[in-house]
This record gives C-alpha cells, structure tokens and sequence, in this order.
C-alpha cells in the first residue's frame, strides 16, 4: 500500500509556494478538502470552526487550526512539514488573524471547494483584493500524477474490479436496484475503500439516465442494468469504473449499439498518449458512435480527470485543447442512451511515456468490457 511520505511529500509545500509566485498572487488560502489535502496530506475535517493554510508570496507559509484541531493536524502529514502550526480559541477571530499575518493582499487565491461562509468572510477582511481559484496554481501540479499517485490510482482501480467482479451475484430478477446498490456499497467498503462515493445502479430504461443511482425498480428477466460505482481509498485517491450486465438476455438492438460502443471506448484508450490533446480523445470516441448513427445518443464528454477528487483537471472533451502529459489521470467512458436502455464503459487511464512503459497510457482497471450476462 502507498504511504503518505511518498504520497505527500515534503518539498510539495514548497513547490506551491513558487507556483503561487509564478502566478503572480499574494497569497493562497487553502481550507479543508482536496486542495488542503495534496499541499500538506491533511484530511481536515469541514467545520464551521476555520481551518486554513496560508501561503503567502513573500513570507513563509502557516496553517491556521482551531485548538480543539491540533492533535490531528500534529497527526498528519502536516506534522512532518517545516510549516508552522496556530491554533485559535473559541472566541478568537481566526480570520483576523490571517488578515494580521498577510497583510493586505491585492489578490487572492481560494480553495475550489471552499465553503461560502469562509468566502464571504475573506471578502470582508481582504476588500481591495481580487479573488481567484485555487486551480489556478493547483490544477497544473495535480493533472500531473507522481509515481506514488499513480500506484494509489492503481490500488484503487483493483479495489473496484474486485467489486464488479462480485456484482452478478446479486443481480437477478425480483430485486430491487437499491438492494442491489446496498450490497455494491458493503462490498466497496470490503474491498479496501474508506468510503463510498457513489453507486449507479440503472436497470432497463434507468440506464439510460447516466447518473441514476438508485430506485426502488424491481430488476426483471431481460434487462439490461448499468453499474457505475467509485469510492475513496484510506489514501484519499478514488475510484470509477462503470459495466454493463444483462440479467437472462439482452435486446438485440442492444447488443448491436453495445458493440459499437466497445469499439469505441478502446479506440479512445489507446488513443491515448502524450503530447495528443483532450478533445482528440473525445474526438476519437464521439466519430465512432456517430458514424455508426448513435451520435445524438452519446450525451456527455468522453471522460474527467481523477485524484483526490472523482472529477477533476483534465476534462476529456471538445474545446479542452489541452496536450496530454505523462502522469495525467483520467476517465474513457463513452456511453449511448436511447432511452429503453443504455450503455457506458468507463476505465480509468494514466498517460505514460511510451518509452518507458511500452504503451501511451496505463489502464488502472482490468476488469472485462464485454457485456456481461448474469
């Protein structure tokens, strides 16, 4: 299993702080959530109380803790960093005291996922500076995955084979896709997972709403029944991977776009490689299906990114011209949805140097794509 000094190394801290530089802030603050968690490994908790990492441009980074925080911050990677830790009290002003500390910026950067109430209150005490995300300064350094990021991608991806490889147990006629759902979530706990994220069960005409979940349908002889399921890992890295069963049989005029449907989420993956761009991979996946007369029916972008979020940078479709980099993370999973049924295939991939690993990208799932009957 990856550990956390290969997965959150020491001189990432630093890292961010020149890219914080280079992008021409004053400061970035970073609250709970996966932008805290790349930077320091610290999975904080999302409270009311703040909790924040400031790295100003000009003067050494901290992270702000409530008192009652500090053992677990102590606990965590965060502990291990040349970064000092200030905890505030119960009737202290901690967001004055990030204002007393950096003085009086003229731009900064905010975590993605940062809660309005923290937003709102950082445009009170920082009136005369400009808000930006933190993706501006993130997102480059987190598309491009280390080894230790890959490994845990890796780990992740055959924790949740695992799981499809269990789920024709429990597909058969006269259950409902919510108990079908409630054994999937066990089994993603079983395998390794430290929570669920989702579970899409999409039986006969569910399966063409991509992000269905669950109902209380009763599954019968002859559907068709799409499963797409991810969690996160103890390492914080997640899963997705989605396949499609047929419980007895499926329609032949499901089995005939299926096909055209295999073709094409291959054909994107090892279209895959460095220096192509996102939209091409979309491109390559999207001419397929259209070509064969399903391109009205293929409603989405052909894949996003995956980290320490199940949708991150890199979006795989039209008008992200983006090149693709070695250590990039992302999903191929075309899908057709006529309405009676649907069907998507979704692996997760890393682009790799071909020189290196003999391919233009890494499969992080292997379990079989061909439509499975139960």
């Amino acid at each position: 299993m990856t550990d956390d000094t290969a997965l959150y190394p020491t001189e990432r801290l630093a890292r961010v702080a020149d890219a914080v530089r280079d992008a021409g802030l004053d400061v970035l603050l970073l609250t709970p959530g996966p932008d805290l968690r790349y930077v320091t490994g610290y999975d904080a908790k999302q409270l009311e109380r703040l909790t924040c990492l400031a790295i100003p441009a000009d003067s050494d980074p901290f992270l702000l803790v409530p008192a009652l925080e500090l053992k677990a911050a102590q606990a965590s990677p965060a502990g291990a960093l040349d970064l000092e830790i200030i905890t505030w009290g119960e009737t202290a002003h901690p967001f004055g005291m990030i204002s007393d500390a950096v003085g009086d910026p003229r731009s900064v950067a905010l975590s993605d996922r940062m809660w309005a109430l923290h937003v709102l209150q950082f445009a009170d005490i920082f009136p005369a500076a400009r808000q930006y995300l933190a993706s501006t300064v993130l997102s480059p350094l987190r598309m491009r995955k280390s080894a230790a990021e890959i490994e845990a991608l890796r780990e992740a991806g055959q924790a949740i084979d695992r799981v499809h490889a269990r789920v024709p147990d429990w597909l058969r006629p006269g259950v409902t896709e919510r108990e079908v759902g409630a054994q999937i979530a066990e089994a993603i706990l079983a395998e390794g997972h430290a929570q669920v994220d989702f579970t899409i069960v999409g039986s006969g005409p569910n399966g063409a709403s991509p992000h269905h979940e669950v109902s209380d349908r009763v599954i019968e002889f002859g559907d068709v029944v799409v499963v797409d399921i991810g969690g996160t890992m103890p390492s914080g890295y997640c899963s997705d991977c989605t396949r499609v069963y047929a419980v007895g049989h499926a329609p032949d005029e499901f089995t005939a776009y299926y096909e055209v449907l295999r073709r094409a989420q291959e054909a994107a993956t090892l279209s895959v490689r460095p220096g192509v761009t996102a939209e091409s991979v979309d491109r390559t996946a999207r001419e397929i299906i259209a070509d064969a007369g399903y391109g009205e029916w293929f409603i989405h972008r052909t894949g996003h990114g995956i980290g320490l979020e199940s949708h991150e940078d890199p979006y795989i479709v039209e008008g992200n011209t983006i090149a693709l980099d070695p250590g990039m993370a992302f999903s191929i999973e075309p899908g057709i949805y006529p309405g009676p049924h649907g069907a998507r295939i979704e692996d997760i991939v890393v682009c790799a140097d071909p020189a290196v690993a003999g391919a233009g990208c890494l499969r992080m799932n292997n379990a079989p794509r061909d439509l499975i009957i139960v």
